[in-house]
């Protein structure tokens, strides 16, 4: 990818650049992002005009796809008291597999960074087995759509195409067990598994049809009149760079840059709360209080639906209005810190309905189902949702060119907290009690996340 205000010799392009030329002449250096020099259609940033239009969104509907079924396999939510039963295991067990899911689809992507599976499993080990066999397959999605949107959207635009695939990644927790519940409920907690595996491979076919190689590599000689070709049809190292044992560890360097650490810490811990535990929780909190089955489990989801398709439609819009709003009145590119004040709202009410779903939960009558904790579910992933897109935004903006390690980093970090909440929350509930855990869940959050994004917010510039 290329940035900064480019130093373009148009006596190099041929006949076919003339769009491209158009093009670079209607981007405003203060923005950064101008295409490069090469054959328009090699760089995306050089595609005619009438790709953008569509063509690099049909480019983003595979990736987007991929990363919801990435975590479309929390569908088995609803089923955690079928498996338990099934497999002889407490229900606090048969959660684990969600645990398990979470950590491998962090660690997992450091081997992707750009098998099948058993759906029978008659014990417990062996199903815990095949989920983590499954998450390390599907993980590829989290290695490659930062660097995606990197490279063929400009800057003005991230916030709104990152934030698709954000989108399509949160919908997958909520959306799974909401579909499954009445799956779960009329034929059996299996059926999740194979239509899962049936989906996988529908989103191959996906891939083959609609996602064609956007990986240049500055100074390709690659003929850029064979782009079909080139893009669908050709099976070649793009890279010659040789591969080495580093490549895989080059996204946790990303742990030195502030600018990068700090916003991972911030959305993993809002992400903690605002999604682990008002998702993966429900059933220890929910099902046994109200006395809910599979379907009437897979309901209660609707609330996480609302709160984060509402937040998209906010947060992604109004991150990319402000920085394209900002470079009008600056003569420099705007500071990718200006996207950070979209983020204070987004924390402050994560904690506040946190601590309300928690209070809620434990006051509601047993047996008598109230609408009070959906309702803060939704107002929760409201803030998750606006949190997310502006941090994991900011941090690309800071470093652009190594887009795919710092969404690889992010990720890792994600996973890494939110899939060891499972095991302590219900120590928390137990020792603490419900409400009262509202008290550290808050704490954590305040001192984790909102004093961190102060501190970005004010001394960020200097460690870019």
């Amino acid at each position: 990818m290329y940035s900064g205000t480019a130093n373009l010799d148009l006596s190099k392009l041929e006949k076919d650049g003339s769009e491209y030329i158009e093009k670079a002449e209607d981007y405003s250096p203060q923005i950064e992002d101008v295409p490069s020099s090469f054959p328009p259609g090699t760089d995306p940033y050089n595609w005619p005009i009438w790709k953008p239009s569509y063509w690099k969104l049909i480019n983003l509907i595979p990736v987007v796809f991929h990363a919801c079924m990435a975590t479309f396999t929390a569908s088995i939510i609803p089923a955690y008291k079928d498996i338990a039963q099934g497999l002889g295991v407490p229900l606090q067990k048969a959660s684990y597999l969600i645990s398990l899911q979470i950590a491998v689809l962090g660690g997992s992507p450091l081997s992707g960074n750009r098998c099948p599976n058993r759906t029978v499993s008659p014990t417990y080990a062996s199903m815990a087995a095949c989920r983590a066999l499954t998450a390390f397959s599907i993980s590829s999605a989290a290695a490659i759509r930062s660097a995606l949107v990197a490279v063929i959207f400009f800057k003005g635009e991230r916030g709104r195409y990152m934030g698709i695939w954000i989108l399509m990644v949160t919908l997958g927790v909520p959306v799974g067990p909401l579909y499954f519940g009445f799956a779960v409920n009329h034929t059996g907690y299996r059926w999740v598994f194979w239509v899962l595996a049936i989906t996988n491979g529908v989103q191959f076919i996906l891939y083959i049809i609609f996602g064609p190689e956007t990986r240049y590599v500055g100074g390709s000689t690659v003929d850029s009149s064979a782009d079909f070709k080139n893009q669908y049809l050709s099976f070649r190292r793009i890279d010659p760079t040789p591969l080495t044992f580093s490549e895989f560890i080059h996204p946790l360097t990303m742990a030195k840059y502030p600018g990068v650490t700090i916003p991972a810490v911030v959305y993993a811990m809002v992400f903690l709360f605002g999604s682990v535990l008002i998702t993966v929780e429900v059933p220890q909190l929910l099902q046994g209080k109200f006395g809910l089955n599979a379907e009437h489990l897979g309901l209660q989801f609707l609330g996480v639906m609302v709160g984060t398709v509402l937040g998209e439609q906010i947060g992604s819009p109004m991150s990319d209005y402000r920085i394209n709003r900002r470079a009008l009145h600056v003569t420099k590119a705007p500071e990718p810190g200006f996207r950070l004040w979209l983020s204070y709202p987004g924390i402050i009410l994560t904690i506040a309905d946190v601590i309300v779903f928690l209070v809620c939960t434990q006051k509601a009558p047993d047996g008598h189902w109230v609408v009070s904790p959906i309702v803060d579910t939704a107002v929760a992933a409201f803030g998750n949702q606006l949190v997310t897109t502006v941090m994991v935004t900011y941090a690309i903006d800071g470093h652009p060119d190594d887009a795919g390690s710092v969404g690889v980093f992010i990720t890792s970090v994600r996973q890494a907290w939110g899939s060891i909440g499972p095991f302590w929350f219900p120590d928390m509930f137990a020792n603490v009690g419900i409400a009262a855990s509202s008290g550290l869940s808050s704490a954590l959050i305040l001192a984790c996340s909102l004093l961190p994004t102060i501190t970005v917010h004010l001394v960020g510039r200097k460690w870019r």
